[in-house]
């Protein structure tokens, strides 16, 4: 299986601006997502890596490190650009010039998750090929945020009364986590899917934003915090505290 480990990393940000590029743990945040494709490329999970990217200074960065670039144009790099668009339009650029390259398999990992499990990449493609499913996604346990637990709590001048989310009981019942079934939610560490998914051709599935997934959807299971997804201020300290206890530990 040809595999492609294939790095988005869009300028524009509302939540947090130019966070691909922010530092975190002394390196600009895209740079740990770099060494994460290109530890999967020496270990054999992925042929080839690259970076999807309206971001000159992401583009200089990732050549300076060993990844091809695709050059993305202004129409995928809005808010509101698909996933599976942009990745599509890397691949097609990517083969062009070597019409006998051909991706059978596409990792995609986001920029702004620099904090991510060893070996999470060589799960995820090894799951796809043993098991031939048509998309492997990485997943964390919700934790203490379970949907049993969800509320709704009515304003404050409508007497702030609660009522259970789904269901005719609160908490389902159940008030220690303990006791919670599992419940798992994707952690933005990792997704790989085959060629035929992400370019719409398997059968029967529905159209919908994740339609790209395909039919057959795996998942692999990483401990709570194992991965960070830089969404907010607090989630980028978060990730500097934890990969530079990680290189304090490692002098």
């Amino acid at each position: 299986m040809n595999t492609l480990a294939l790095i988005l990393a869009r300028a524009g940000s509302k939540g947090v601006p130019g966070k691909n590029m922010r530092p975190v743990a002394g390196r600009p945040c895209l740079c740990w997502t770099i060494d994460h494709a290109l530890a999967a490329r020496d270990a054999g999970a992925v042929a080839r890596t690259a970076l999807s990217t309206d971001a000159p200074d992401a583009q200089e960065l990732a050549l300076a490190l060993g990844i091809d670039v695709v050059a993305r144009p202004p129409e995928l790099a809005d808010d509101t650009a698909t996933v599976d668009a942009a990745a599509r339009h890397a691949v097609r650029a990517l083969e062009e010039p070597t019409p006998r390259e051909r991706f059978d398999a596409v990792v995609i990992l986001y920029a702004n998750v620099p904090v991510r499990p060893a070996g999470l990449v060589g799960r995820a493609v090894a799951m796809l090929r043993e098991t031939g499913a048509h998309s492997v996604q990485s997943y964390a346990p919700v934790g203490k945020h379970h949907p049993w637990w969800t509320a709704v709590v009515a304003p404050a001048d409508q007497g702030g009364v609660v009522r259970p989310w789904e269901g005719p009981v609160l908490n389902h019942g159940v008030y220690r986590r303990q006791d919670l079934p599992p419940a798992h939610i994707p952690d933005g560490g990792v997704l790989v899917v085959t060629r035929g998914a992400l370019y719409l051709e398997v059968p029967g599935v529905t159209p919908g934003p994740h339609a790209f997934f395909g039919a057959d959807r795996r998942g692999i299971v990483s401990p709570g915090g194992a991965v960070v997804d830089i969404d907010s201020e607090i989630d980028l300290i978060v990730a500097d505290a934890v990969l530079s206890a990680r290189a304090g530990a490692h002098r």
